[in-house]
């Protein structure tokens, strides 16, 4: 199969199973450009180092990318990129945004790993397989 530049950049943002964590706003812009391109759903892990339910979430979100492939997560610390939590309205951490090409379709708070799988699966449909 050939890879469309659009696919290529999708792969190439972290790689599959990997969490994209963006520490400027110039990375998230573009990241999220090329995300909302590629049609698939976008989670959004907002965290903050301070908060110790982030930091129990943290790796089950990573395995979460890593049995999702078909889907994209990123990581936002909100003390760092202040100015894209304001603009998806987080008000407590963690929280977690779904979204499809730029539409906001779901939303988690707190570190509710079971509420998060479901929400997945709920717009994914499957786990995918490696």
């Amino acid at each position: 199969k050939i890879l469309t530049s659009l696919e290529n950049q999708t792969r190439n943002m972290a790689g599959e199973g990997e969490v994209i964590a963006c520490h400027t706003l110039e990375a998230w812009n573009e990241k999220i450009k090329v995300a909302n391109e590629s049609k698939k759903l976008i989670v959004i892990d907002f965290t903050a180092t301070w908060c110790p339910p982030c930091r129990a979430i943290a790796p089950v979100f990573v395995e979460m990318a890593k049995n999702f492939l078909d889907v994209v997560f990123f990581k936002i610390d909100v003390d760092e990129l202040q100015s894209v939590a304001q603009e998806f309205k987080v008000e407590a951490m963690p929280t977690f945004v779904f979204m499809k090409e730029g539409v906001i379709v779901d939303r988690v708070v707190g570190a509710r790993k079971e509420i998060i799988q479901e929400t997945l699966l709920k717009h994914v449909g499957h786990v995918s397989s490696a």
